[in-house]
Protein backbone atom coordinates (compact mmCIF):
# COMPACT_ATOMS: atom_id res chain seq x y z
CA UNK A 1 0.00 0.00 0.00
CA UNK A 2 3.29 2.37 1.21
CA UNK A 3 4.14 2.01 -2.17
CA UNK A 4 1.71 2.48 -4.55
CA UNK A 5 0.44 5.62 -2.27
CA UNK A 6 4.40 6.86 -3.14
CA UNK A 7 3.90 6.20 -7.24
CA UNK A 8 0.19 7.46 -6.87
CA UNK A 9 1.39 10.62 -5.84
CA UNK A 10 4.51 10.74 -7.71
CA UNK A 11 2.25 10.53 -10.70
CA UNK A 12 0.00 13.38 -9.61
CA UNK A 13 2.77 15.58 -9.17
CA UNK A 14 4.13 14.71 -12.58
CA UNK A 15 0.79 15.53 -13.96
CA UNK A 16 0.07 18.69 -12.11
CA UNK A 17 3.49 20.16 -13.18
CA UNK A 18 3.52 19.42 -16.78
CA UNK A 19 0.93 21.84 -17.77
CA UNK A 20 3.58 24.69 -16.15
CA UNK A 21 6.32 23.05 -17.77
CA UNK A 22 4.46 23.30 -21.02
CA UNK A 23 3.80 27.14 -20.30
CA UNK A 24 7.05 27.59 -18.99
CA UNK A 25 9.27 25.98 -21.71
CA UNK A 26 6.32 26.09 -24.97
CA UNK A 27 8.21 28.37 -26.76
CA UNK A 28 11.50 26.72 -26.90
CA UNK A 29 9.21 23.52 -28.39
CA UNK A 30 7.47 25.81 -30.74
CA UNK A 31 10.75 27.16 -31.52
CA UNK A 32 12.28 23.92 -32.70
CA UNK A 33 8.80 22.39 -34.63
CA UNK A 34 9.12 25.56 -36.15
CA UNK A 35 13.23 24.50 -37.80
CA UNK A 36 12.05 21.33 -38.48
CA UNK A 37 8.92 21.90 -40.48
CA UNK A 38 10.97 25.21 -42.47
CA UNK A 39 13.98 22.87 -43.38
CA UNK A 40 11.18 20.52 -45.03
CA UNK A 41 9.40 23.40 -46.43
CA UNK A 42 11.95 25.62 -47.83
CA UNK A 43 15.78 24.23 -48.90
CA UNK A 44 16.51 27.92 -48.08
CA UNK A 45 15.61 28.14 -44.64
CA UNK A 46 18.83 25.83 -42.86
CA UNK A 47 21.48 27.42 -45.32
CA UNK A 48 24.41 29.13 -43.58
CA UNK A 49 23.79 32.21 -45.73
CA UNK A 50 20.07 33.00 -44.74
CA UNK A 51 20.89 32.12 -40.71
CA UNK A 52 23.64 33.99 -40.76
CA UNK A 53 21.64 36.69 -42.43
CA UNK A 54 18.39 36.14 -40.06
CA UNK A 55 21.45 36.41 -36.87
CA UNK A 56 22.71 39.35 -37.82
CA UNK A 57 19.49 41.32 -38.52
CA UNK A 58 17.79 40.24 -35.22
CA UNK A 59 21.38 41.34 -33.87
CA UNK A 60 19.75 45.11 -33.24
CA UNK A 61 16.61 43.96 -31.88
CA UNK A 62 18.27 41.65 -29.03
CA UNK A 63 20.22 44.17 -27.99
CA UNK A 64 17.26 46.40 -27.63
CA UNK A 65 14.71 43.64 -26.12
CA UNK A 66 17.51 43.13 -23.47
CA UNK A 67 17.26 46.15 -21.98
CA UNK A 68 13.61 46.16 -22.43
CA UNK A 69 13.57 42.98 -20.12
CA UNK A 70 14.71 44.75 -17.07
CA UNK A 71 12.43 47.55 -18.37
CA UNK A 72 9.74 45.27 -18.36
CA UNK A 73 10.63 43.19 -14.76
CA UNK A 74 10.34 46.61 -12.96
CA UNK A 75 5.99 46.71 -14.45
CA UNK A 76 7.42 49.01 -16.39
CA UNK A 77 7.80 49.85 -20.21
CA UNK A 78 9.14 51.99 -22.85
CA UNK A 79 7.60 52.96 -26.07
CA UNK A 80 10.86 54.96 -27.20
CA UNK A 81 12.77 52.86 -27.87
CA UNK A 82 12.63 52.77 -31.94
CA UNK A 83 12.55 56.26 -31.66
CA UNK A 84 15.84 56.59 -29.71
CA UNK A 85 16.74 54.55 -32.34
CA UNK A 86 16.21 56.89 -35.10
CA UNK A 87 17.74 60.05 -33.30
CA UNK A 88 20.99 58.54 -32.70
CA UNK A 89 20.68 57.35 -36.55
CA UNK A 90 20.52 61.11 -37.74
CA UNK A 91 22.93 62.32 -34.85
CA UNK A 92 25.97 59.56 -36.10
CA UNK A 93 25.33 60.56 -39.93
CA UNK A 94 25.77 63.88 -39.56
CA UNK A 95 29.08 64.04 -37.02
CA UNK A 96 30.55 61.43 -39.64
CA UNK A 97 29.50 64.13 -42.82
CA UNK A 98 30.97 66.67 -40.73
CA UNK A 99 34.47 64.92 -40.74
CA UNK A 100 34.03 63.27 -37.23
CA UNK A 101 35.66 60.25 -36.11
CA UNK A 102 33.88 56.80 -35.60
CA UNK A 103 34.97 56.49 -32.16
CA UNK A 104 33.56 60.10 -31.45
CA UNK A 105 30.57 59.50 -33.28
CA UNK A 106 29.61 55.99 -31.65
CA UNK A 107 30.48 57.87 -27.72
CA UNK A 108 27.59 61.06 -29.06
CA UNK A 109 25.48 58.43 -29.37
CA UNK A 110 25.40 56.41 -26.31
CA UNK A 111 25.13 59.82 -24.63
CA UNK A 112 22.10 60.98 -26.46
CA UNK A 113 20.86 57.35 -26.00
CA UNK A 114 21.58 58.04 -22.07
CA UNK A 115 20.04 61.00 -21.73
CA UNK A 116 17.02 59.83 -23.35
CA UNK A 117 17.10 56.84 -21.03
CA UNK A 118 17.51 59.61 -18.44
CA UNK A 119 14.45 61.69 -18.83
CA UNK A 120 12.16 58.40 -19.40
CA UNK A 121 13.29 57.37 -15.93
CA UNK A 122 13.68 60.37 -14.43
CA UNK A 123 9.80 60.91 -15.05
CA UNK A 124 9.25 57.70 -14.59
CA UNK A 125 11.11 57.26 -10.85
CA UNK A 126 11.14 60.47 -9.68
CA UNK A 127 8.08 62.16 -10.78
CA UNK A 128 5.41 58.56 -10.29
CA UNK A 129 4.24 59.24 -14.04
CA UNK A 130 2.99 56.11 -16.05
CA UNK A 131 5.75 54.68 -18.07
CA UNK A 132 3.46 54.07 -20.81
CA UNK A 133 2.51 57.72 -20.85
CA UNK A 134 5.93 59.13 -20.53
CA UNK A 135 7.76 57.01 -22.95
CA UNK A 136 4.56 56.97 -25.51
CA UNK A 137 5.27 61.05 -25.98
CA UNK A 138 9.00 60.58 -25.79
CA UNK A 139 8.06 58.22 -29.13
CA UNK A 140 6.90 61.49 -30.85
CA UNK A 141 8.92 63.79 -29.05
CA UNK A 142 12.35 61.52 -30.58
CA UNK A 143 10.99 60.72 -33.46
CA UNK A 144 9.84 64.54 -34.48
CA UNK A 145 13.75 65.50 -33.26
CA UNK A 146 15.24 63.26 -35.61
CA UNK A 147 12.94 64.30 -38.45
CA UNK A 148 13.49 68.07 -37.76
CA UNK A 149 17.34 67.17 -37.37
CA UNK A 150 17.60 66.81 -40.98
CA UNK A 151 13.82 68.30 -42.83
CA UNK A 152 13.25 64.35 -43.06
CA UNK A 153 16.48 63.84 -45.52
CA UNK A 154 18.68 60.76 -44.78
CA UNK A 155 21.99 61.23 -44.37
CA UNK A 156 24.88 58.96 -46.69
CA UNK A 157 27.87 56.96 -44.40
CA UNK A 158 31.11 56.86 -46.01
CA UNK A 159 33.32 56.10 -42.93
CA UNK A 160 34.40 52.03 -43.52
CA UNK A 161 35.18 52.32 -39.53
CA UNK A 162 32.12 53.22 -38.12
CA UNK A 163 30.02 51.09 -40.92
CA UNK A 164 31.96 48.05 -39.81
CA UNK A 165 29.64 48.30 -36.80
CA UNK A 166 26.85 46.80 -39.01
CA UNK A 167 28.86 45.01 -41.77
CA UNK A 168 32.38 43.97 -40.75
CA UNK A 169 33.49 40.81 -39.40
CA UNK A 170 35.50 39.53 -36.56
CA UNK A 171 37.14 35.69 -37.07
CA UNK A 172 34.46 35.37 -39.87
CA UNK A 173 31.36 36.12 -37.77
CA UNK A 174 29.12 39.14 -37.91
CA UNK A 175 29.89 41.93 -35.92
CA UNK A 176 26.20 42.67 -35.25
CA UNK A 177 26.12 39.15 -33.98
CA UNK A 178 29.45 39.41 -31.74
CA UNK A 179 28.30 42.63 -30.03
CA UNK A 180 24.71 41.19 -29.25
CA UNK A 181 26.40 38.06 -28.08
CA UNK A 182 28.32 39.69 -25.26
CA UNK A 183 25.23 41.86 -24.40
CA UNK A 184 22.88 38.87 -23.56
CA UNK A 185 26.27 37.20 -21.33
CA UNK A 186 26.84 40.63 -19.49
CA UNK A 187 22.67 40.77 -18.86
CA UNK A 188 21.94 37.33 -18.00
CA UNK A 189 24.82 37.82 -15.96
CA UNK A 190 23.43 40.80 -14.30
CA UNK A 191 20.10 39.70 -13.82
CA UNK A 192 20.83 36.70 -12.27
CA UNK A 193 23.99 37.05 -10.26
CA UNK A 194 24.33 40.46 -9.36
CA UNK A 195 23.02 42.56 -6.59
CA UNK A 196 21.07 45.03 -9.16
CA UNK A 197 19.43 41.63 -10.99
CA UNK A 198 17.60 40.90 -7.81
CA UNK A 199 16.81 44.73 -7.11
CA UNK A 200 15.01 44.87 -10.53
CA UNK A 201 13.18 41.47 -9.79
CA UNK A 202 12.41 42.53 -6.26
CA UNK A 203 11.00 46.27 -7.76
CA UNK A 204 8.89 44.35 -9.80
CA UNK A 205 7.32 42.19 -7.40
CA UNK A 206 6.23 43.80 -4.92
CA UNK A 207 7.39 47.42 -5.06
CA UNK A 208 6.30 48.51 -1.47
CA UNK A 209 7.96 44.98 0.01
CA UNK A 210 11.21 46.37 -2.12
CA UNK A 211 11.23 49.89 -0.25
CA UNK A 212 10.55 48.56 2.68
CA UNK A 213 13.60 46.23 2.32
CA UNK A 214 15.96 49.15 2.18
CA UNK A 215 16.49 49.15 -1.76
CA UNK A 216 16.03 52.11 -3.58
CA UNK A 217 13.06 51.69 -5.72
CA UNK A 218 13.60 55.34 -7.56
CA UNK A 219 17.43 54.66 -8.38
CA UNK A 220 16.36 50.88 -9.56
CA UNK A 221 13.76 52.40 -12.18
CA UNK A 222 16.10 54.97 -13.55
CA UNK A 223 19.12 53.30 -14.51
CA UNK A 224 16.79 50.44 -15.81
CA UNK A 225 15.59 53.11 -18.26
CA UNK A 226 18.78 54.82 -19.10
CA UNK A 227 20.73 51.40 -19.39
CA UNK A 228 17.90 50.69 -22.35
CA UNK A 229 18.56 53.85 -23.44
CA UNK A 230 22.45 52.91 -24.47
CA UNK A 231 21.51 49.94 -25.82
CA UNK A 232 18.97 51.55 -28.13
CA UNK A 233 21.55 53.92 -29.05
CA UNK A 234 23.97 50.98 -29.21
CA UNK A 235 21.56 49.10 -31.55
CA UNK A 236 20.76 52.29 -33.59
CA UNK A 237 24.61 52.39 -34.06
CA UNK A 238 24.79 49.57 -35.71
CA UNK A 239 21.42 49.16 -37.76
CA UNK A 240 23.30 52.83 -38.99
CA UNK A 241 25.94 51.37 -39.99
CA UNK A 242 24.63 48.40 -41.62
CA UNK A 243 22.90 50.48 -44.20
CA UNK A 244 25.29 53.11 -44.33
CA UNK A 245 22.92 56.01 -43.92
CA UNK A 246 20.99 57.78 -40.87
CA UNK A 247 17.68 58.19 -41.09
CA UNK A 248 14.96 59.46 -39.47
CA UNK A 249 12.65 56.60 -40.36
CA UNK A 250 14.86 54.31 -38.89
CA UNK A 251 13.86 52.15 -36.51
CA UNK A 252 10.35 52.24 -36.93
CA UNK A 253 7.78 50.33 -35.38
CA UNK A 254 10.53 48.22 -33.95
CA UNK A 255 9.49 49.11 -30.02
CA UNK A 256 6.58 46.72 -31.60
CA UNK A 257 9.30 43.93 -32.35
CA UNK A 258 11.24 44.41 -29.22
CA UNK A 259 8.11 43.90 -26.51
CA UNK A 260 6.90 40.66 -28.52
CA UNK A 261 10.27 39.26 -28.36
CA UNK A 262 10.25 40.05 -24.24
CA UNK A 263 6.56 39.23 -23.41
CA UNK A 264 7.27 36.03 -25.38
CA UNK A 265 9.93 34.90 -23.56
CA UNK A 266 8.33 34.78 -20.62
CA UNK A 267 8.65 38.06 -19.01
CA UNK A 268 5.78 39.31 -17.07
CA UNK A 269 4.35 42.64 -17.91
CA UNK A 270 3.24 42.29 -13.98
CA UNK A 271 7.26 42.62 -13.18
CA UNK A 272 8.88 40.40 -11.04
CA UNK A 273 9.82 37.67 -13.47
CA UNK A 274 12.19 38.01 -16.50
CA UNK A 275 15.02 35.93 -18.27
CA UNK A 276 17.16 36.61 -20.68
CA UNK A 277 17.12 33.11 -21.94
CA UNK A 278 13.68 33.53 -23.02
CA UNK A 279 14.36 37.19 -24.56
CA UNK A 280 16.61 35.30 -26.56
CA UNK A 281 14.44 32.78 -28.06
CA UNK A 282 11.48 35.31 -27.93
CA UNK A 283 13.86 37.44 -30.70
CA UNK A 284 15.02 34.42 -32.57
CA UNK A 285 11.91 33.04 -32.86
CA UNK A 286 10.24 36.04 -34.19
CA UNK A 287 12.31 37.26 -36.60
CA UNK A 288 12.96 33.83 -38.24
CA UNK A 289 8.76 33.43 -38.59
CA UNK A 290 9.68 36.73 -40.69
CA UNK A 291 12.09 35.42 -42.41
CA UNK A 292 10.47 32.02 -43.25
CA UNK A 293 7.27 34.34 -44.23
CA UNK A 294 9.63 36.10 -47.06
CA UNK A 295 11.03 32.89 -48.06
CA UNK A 296 7.99 31.45 -48.64
CA UNK A 297 6.92 34.03 -50.68
CA UNK A 298 3.72 35.92 -48.86
CA UNK A 299 3.06 39.30 -48.95
CA UNK A 300 5.64 41.39 -46.80
CA UNK A 301 2.38 43.33 -45.46
CA UNK A 302 1.15 40.24 -43.87
CA UNK A 303 4.24 39.84 -41.82
CA UNK A 304 3.15 42.90 -39.65
CA UNK A 305 -0.55 41.39 -38.90
CA UNK A 306 1.62 38.23 -38.13
CA UNK A 307 3.69 40.01 -35.88
CA UNK A 308 0.86 41.83 -34.04
CA UNK A 309 -1.17 37.77 -33.81
CA UNK A 310 2.06 36.45 -31.87
CA UNK A 311 2.13 39.61 -29.69
CA UNK A 312 -1.69 39.29 -28.66
CA UNK A 313 -1.02 35.46 -28.39
CA UNK A 314 2.14 35.81 -25.75
CA UNK A 315 0.24 38.79 -23.78
CA UNK A 316 -3.06 36.17 -23.40
CA UNK A 317 -0.44 33.26 -22.20
CA UNK A 318 1.69 35.75 -20.25
CA UNK A 319 -0.75 37.68 -18.32
CA UNK A 320 -3.90 35.02 -18.46
CA UNK A 321 -2.67 31.53 -19.03
CA UNK A 322 0.68 31.15 -17.25
CA UNK A 323 -1.68 32.76 -14.01
CA UNK A 324 -4.07 30.09 -13.96
CA UNK A 325 -2.01 26.99 -14.43
CA UNK A 326 -0.06 28.39 -11.73
CA UNK A 327 -2.99 28.98 -9.22
CA UNK A 328 -4.78 25.52 -10.11
CA UNK A 329 -1.12 24.31 -9.73
CA UNK A 330 -1.35 25.68 -6.01
CA UNK A 331 -4.78 24.34 -5.29
CA UNK A 332 -3.69 20.92 -6.31
CA UNK A 333 -0.40 21.13 -3.90
CA UNK A 334 -2.73 22.14 -1.05
CA UNK A 335 -5.36 19.63 -1.76
CA UNK A 336 -2.41 16.89 -2.05
CA UNK A 337 -1.33 17.95 1.09
CA UNK A 338 -4.25 17.92 3.25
Amino acid sequence: MGRARIGYRWKSAALQRAPLLAIRYGLFIAFLLYFALMSFVSPYFLTTVNLLNVLRQTAPVLIIAVGMTFVIATAGIDLSVGSIVALVSVVAADILHRGGSAGVALLVVLAVGGLAGFINGYCVARMNLTAFVVTLATLSLLRGLAFMYTNGYTIPISNDTFNALGRGEIASIHTPIIIAAVTVIVARFVLTQSRFGRYTLAVGGHEEAARRQGINVREIKLWVYVATGVLAALAGAILTGRVASGSPNAGLTMELEVITAVVLGGTSLFGGEATIGGTVVGTLFTNFIRNGLNLLGVNPFAVWVVTGIILLIAIWFNTTVARRVEDWLRVQTLREEM
